[in-house]
């Protein structure tokens, strides 16, 4: 399946660089091209300056805004950044219809952090421009909600992350949910956590992305997860993961397996899975899904019969009432691992949560903004007798 990419705000634009990245990877190693076009939008000039893997003409790298903002981003002030993404709608648009490759990808795929103005006020906007314009693509949205940190200090994140969701579950296909806090590791520098993060925000998409669109014999799966199921897949509120297990490395001399061995073997398809649905993007149920995929990569002589069927089986346990799609992607490699996509959550607490809270939080922030113009209004009226230089 190939995707175009665009990331909105300084987190939606990190988060495109490595999916660039990601797209080298699998030109270098696979000789596949999963990404024909990656674009960074942002109304920070700094921001998108500090890119490393897109392209830095300014049809990749984007700036928006100039005259409102002078690019130096627009505040947190998510009203702004929609207000910019409608008056240079038409620039975004052009520029990801002129890649080379366009009509080859499948879907759209925009990504912003909910919680600035930028990224959670413009992509709503382009993914409404793009549904209406291009109607037989999918236009799949990736949220990024904040950290617990940036709630509890910056009341305006939570009244973001809210309208951001609103707004594209009203227009995208599907809404990847991707909880930052998940991800968080407390005993490395911020630098180090934001990198890692956004490299483990990617990595469930490469073997997925690549799988229908191997070339060579030997790599093609017997079942084959291709454009078609991802699409199928793919709706409403969703939730993805990936997991690994490492295998033993095999010499010419090994020995034939024990009945031991060969059922470890088996259950490291088991461990895979189950290390994708710990770290599954968003904290959900799965038997709220509607909608469920799983793809098992690895070794072909690892893949067998009995490994397939254990996951098969534990997929339907855990996910009752969705349609499960599954396939198997043989590449050379020394672990099995497992991407799990749950999807038409009906369910997602941590949405309701931020509805709620922002519900809560419109009323105190309108009446904070009518007490300050009082007293703005009230010292201007202090000093009405006083002499101005300017009269």
């Amino acid at each position: 399946m190939k995707m175009m990419v665009v990331g909105f705000g300084q987190c939606g634009c990190r988060i495109a660089d490595e999916f660039a990245r990601l797209n080298k990877r699998a030109e270098t190693h696979r000789n596949i091209q999963i990404f024909p076009g990656i674009y960074a939008v942002n109304t920070d000039a700094a921001d998108l300056s500090g890119l490393k893997e897109i392209k830095s003409d300014f049809k990749h790298r984007i700036l928006i805004g100039g005259r409102k903002t002078g690019g130096h981003g627009v505040g947190k002030i998510n009203e702004l950044g929609a207000e910019v993404a409608k008056a240079d709608a038409d620039k975004i648009v052009e520029a990801v219809r002129g890649a080379r490759r366009f009509y080859e990808s499948d879907a759209f795929l925009l990504i912003a952090g909910s919680g600035g103005g930028t990224g959670s006020g413009s992509m709503p906007i382009i993914a409404k421009h793009l549904k209406d314009r291009y109607a037989d693509k999918p236009v799949y949205c990736m949220v990024v909600l904040p950290f617990e940190h940036e709630e509890e200090t910056e009341e305006r994140t939570i009244y973001n992350t809210a309208v951001c969701l609103k707004s594209v579950d009203s227009v995208a296909d599907a809404v990847i949910l991707v909880d930052n806090q998940r991800y968080l590791r407390k005993d490395t520098s911020l630098q180090n956590n934001m990198t890692k993060i956004n490299e483990m925000i990617v990595e469930p998409f490469f073997d997925m992305l690549c799988a229908g669109e191997e070339q060579k014999d030997k790599y093609i799966g017997a079942k084959t997860l291709d454009a078609g199921d991802i699409i199928q897949t793919l709706s409403g509120w969703t939730a993805i993961g990936y997991g690994e297990a490492q295998l033993k490395s095999i010499t010419l001399f090994d020995r034939a397996k024990t009945f031991k061995e060969k059922s470890e073997e088996t259950n490291k398809g088991s461990v895979a899975m189950d290390e994708a649905l710990i770290e599954l993007s968003m904290r959900i149920d799965a038997g709220d899904a509607g909608r469920a995929l799983y793809l098992v990569s690895g070794p072909a002589r690892e893949m067998n019969m009995d490994m397939i069927k254990q996951l098969g089986e534990w997929m339907r346990e855990i996910a009752p009432n969705a349609i499960i799609r599954n396939g198997d992607y043989p590449r050379e490699k020394n672990n099995i691992s497992v991407t799990v996509v749950l999807s038409e959550l009906s369910e997602v607490s941590k949405v309701r949560e931020y509805y709620a809270r922002s519900t809560e939080l419109i009323p105190i922030i309108r009446r904070r903004q009518e007490e300050i113009k009082n007293k703005l209004k009230n010292m201007e009226e202090s000093g009405q007798s006083i002499p101005s230089l300017f009269d």
